[in-house]
């Protein structure tokens, strides 16, 4: 488990494809104390297990299932990506539950200054919109960030100097895609809800067979 809370920004430093899956090399520092191979690391929101660490450089696996639901796979030589290891049981939760799954992309539609704030409006590529809660919890590659509005095709944040200067956000564009990963706590709630729903739907449907054999025809 991620809090979103960003620790450093890495560099790709090599990238190797395979037919559905690749492997990057990443350097960093900050991210790789007490690291162990085997440890989870998020990558732009991504978790990706470490698979082997040099002295400020880690490679990780990337399978075809992230690849398609996040944008690391448009990942270059030099990128910058938003680091952080998973939390520990002592360590401070400052930011919200991130999972490390995305659910989708979201492509940068504006961008905005007011004031010391920056105004970044993300319209999603799928369906999630209805996940994402006016005053709630979003991540974007990785970053735990609050939604200040959201409609029916997009949702909006604003973001305090110090996030975008210790971020990647620092050098995003208006159509540049990020990852986006929902609040945990609503898809549950959702799918606790549906289940429950079809099991009554299942257990009391009553059509004319019922009402015969409970005495009402």
């Amino acid at each position: 488990m991620f809090t979103g809370i960003v620790e450093e920004i890495g560099v790709i430093r090599e990238i190797k494809k395979g037919l559905k899956y690749c492997q990057i090399k990443v350097q960093a520092n900050k991210a790789l104390e007490n690291t162990n191979i085997g440890d989870s690391i998020s990558v732009n929101g991504v978790c990706l297990t470490v698979t082997s660490i040099m002295s400020t450089e880690f490679t990780a696996d990337i399978v075809l299932e992230s690849l398609k639901r996040s944008n690391l796979g448009s990942l270059q030589i030099g990128s910058k990506v938003n680091l952080e290891r998973a939390l520990s049981a002592n360590g401070r939760f400052g930011g919200h539950i991130v999972s490390g799954h995305i659910d989708c992309i979201g492509e940068i539609t504006s961008i905005a200054k007011d004031e010391v704030a920056t105004l970044i409006a993300v319209k999603p590529l799928s369906s999630v919109i209805k996940y994402i809660v006016e005053k709630g919890s979003v991540a974007i590659d990785g970053i735990s960030l609050t939604v200040a509005y959201v409609d029916n095709e997009k949702f909006l944040l604003s973001i305090i100097p110090h996030t975008i200067s210790e971020t990647t956000l620092m050098e995003k564009k208006v159509g540049n895609f990020v990852n986006i990963e929902c609040d945990i706590v609503g898809k549950y709630i959702e799918s606790f809800i549906s289940f429950n729903d079809k099991e009554i739907k299942k257990e009391f449907k009553i059509n004319e067979n019922f009402l015969k054999d409970n005495g009402f025809m």
